[in-house]
């Protein structure tokens, strides 16, 4: 509640400042023309801490420090980092649909009214020093204010530039992809992607804008529109860190950087592709620190990771991993090879790209360019004595010919196919024209999987899921669940990380016979899972009564699949 002494009359009797002072300060303030708290701290009558604490308490707002704040607030739209810098003011978060701000000057009624026009509901007001709320700012907005210093450091001379149409001349575009706003603009979107754990940057070309996004945990979340005029700088710069053709604009493009970022090794797999308002670019980012993870870390049941165990380790055969693009095949297939890779066994990959190097394992990419495909590459490996072979992807029937026989012939192949789940990898080596009886003597076993977000542990609460909602996507309405609420952490998604569900298949004698009497995906999958195979969408309510991961985020990450409870 609002005290009604005046300022002075408080400092007086809390002892801060004496009659004396305060009539000198009463008569600076009227040339200065400042509030008579800012001309007593200028003065040196008192400090800023006991000023600010007599204005809360005559106020009746509550004083906030910038310890108080929270480290990250509810992603959602704020006023322009510009009116908060000028009127020293800045979002903290939103309590009950009111806005909740910390200001410097909580009497500045313009700033108010806008604060109230913009939130078009009331606003809870907190005091803070200017020096906290610019410090909060940074912390909360650190990218926008980057980049509202990267546009004021463009000159003028840039921005007619740019504005006059420089996009055709190859000369002006390197130049300004040279120039250092440019490529501080670059170093900020793929420094603060990395700061965010995210696996891709996305920076998209619409009509008016230019709109930057980040994958984090499998998730697309927008980070940053950029102004539309600095579209063919900023992919410029790109393409020269990547080592493109930055004349080459009708035609997709791919690249790659290497970068060294807050002491940690980074690899980009840059590429482009030529839209309606211009080149798409997403970034892939590698982090060689978080390349190779063990087996024990990929999310198996105990089950799955002995029969995985005891599968990787045979001495010939062909074993898949299958799932979208994104599902972490890639991941899997390189524990394999790390747990596998020793002095006497040779191993040797082909891959597009090669995402990570393993010290000790042959590795090869392909280049279509120059002929060099997987079928090219694989029947040169075969000739170079390999324990183990890895093939990245199996697009075609002759990749998968020469897999086969080399498994057929004493090597262990390791590949991945899109397929929704383990069963369909055999019918889609079939339909790409594999003899069933080839696929039956070579194929030893299949591993679909996907990645479900991880609730977040500083975060995670109980809660009773709606019995009608369970019982219509067929679970057990007695299914113990959990969510995130949603916090600093976690950036209020109630998520932090990812993990994998499996669905493994050992291709069995049963199986094998099914395969050559050609028999249907349907049975196939039904003898499977007789013989022990858990559905992907089982390995998720699995992890759903452990505590790790959301229903919803297994319905998201299995929707394709055939929910078999559903039909019964």
């Amino acid at each position: 509640m609002k005290n009604k002494q005046l300022f002075g009359e408080i400092l007086l009797n809390r002892g801060l400042v004496n009659k004396g002072q305060l009539e000198i300060a009463l008569k600076e303030q009227q040339s200065a023309r400042r509030r008579i708290g800012e001309t007593l701290v200028s003065l040196g009558f008192t400090s800023m801490d006991d000023m600010l604490n007599a204005l809360s308490f005559q106020l009746g707002v509550k004083r906030l420090v910038f310890q108080d704040f929270p480290k990250v607030i509810p992603t959602d739209s704020y006023p322009a980092v510009k009116f908060m810098k000028q009127y020293k003011v800045v979002p903290i978060g939103k309590d009950n649909g009111a806005l909740k701000v910390a200001m410097a000057d909580p009497l500045d009624s313009y700033a108010v009214a806008a604060l109230r026009l913009y939130s078009k509901g009331e606003i809870e007001i907190c005091l803070s020093s200017e020096k906290d709320i610019e410090e909060a700012i940074e912390q909360y907005f650190g990218n926008s204010v980057q980049m509202t210093s990267i546009m004021e450091g463009i000159s003028e001379e840039t921005e007619e530039t740019l504005d006059a149409g420089m996009k055709d001349d190859v000369h002006h575009l390197r130049d300004m992809a040279l120039e250092a706003p440019i490529i501080k603009l670059v170093n900020m979107l793929v420094t603060k992607a990395i700061e965010e754990s995210a696996s891709d940057i996305h920076i998209e070309a619409f009509e008016n804008k230019v709109k930057v996004r980040y994958r984090i945990d499998g998730i697309l979340t927008e980070a940053e529109s950029l102004p539309k005029k600095l579209q063919s700088a900023v992919i410029s710069r790109i393409k020269i860190m990547s080592k493109m053709n930055i004349a080459e604009r009708r035609l997709p493009q791919d690249g790659r950087v290497k970068l060294r970022v807050s002491g940690k090794e980074t690899d980009l797999r840059v590429s482009t592709l030529p839209t309606l308002y211009g080149e798409s670019v997403v970034m892939r980012i590698l982090d060689r620190g978080n390349a190779l993870i063990s087996l024990e870390e990929l999310g198996f049941t105990e089950d799955n990771l002995n029969q995985f165990k005891r599968l990787i380790s045979a001495p010939y055969g062909m074993f898949l991993v299958t799932g979208p693009t994104g599902s972490g095949k890639t991941t899997t297939l390189y524990a394999a090879l790390s747990r596998l890779n020793s002095f006497d066994r040779k191993i040797i990959t082909i891959e597009d790209p090669v995402e990570y190097e393993i010290e000790g394992i042959n590795q090869m990419q392909v280049k279509p360019k120059i002929g060099l495909t997987f079928a090219n590459g694989l029947r040169h490996i075969v000739r170079q004595d390999p324990d183990i072979i890895m093939v990245g992807e199996i697009r075609d029937k002759e990749t998968a010919e020469i897999s086969i026989h080399s498994a057929l012939t004493g090597h262990l192949v390791f590949s991945t196919l899109h397929t929704n789940d383990a069963p369909g990898a055999i019918m889609r080596l079939v339909d790409m024209g594999i003899e069933n009886f080839l696929v039956s003597s070579a194929l030893t076993g299949v591993l679909a999987q996907r990645l479900v977000r991880v609730i977040c542990r500083h975060c995670k609460k109980p809660f009773i899921p709606d019995k009608e909602y369970m019982k219509d996507i067929g679970v057990d309405d007695e299914l113990a669940a959990f969510h995130g609420e949603g916090c600093e952490e976690c950036r209020h998604t109630g998520y932090k990380g990812r993990t994998g569900i499996f669905e493994l298949m050992v291709i069995s004698d049963d199986i094998k016979r099914l395969i050559i009497e050609k028999a249907s995906v349907d049975i196939i999958r039904q003898k499977a899972r007789a013989q022990g195979m858990q559905p992907l969408r089982e390995c998720g309510w699995q992890k759903v009564k452990a505590g790790i991961t959301t229903i919803d985020e297994v319905l998201r990450v299995t929707r394709e699949e055939v929910n078999e409870d559903i039909l019964l």
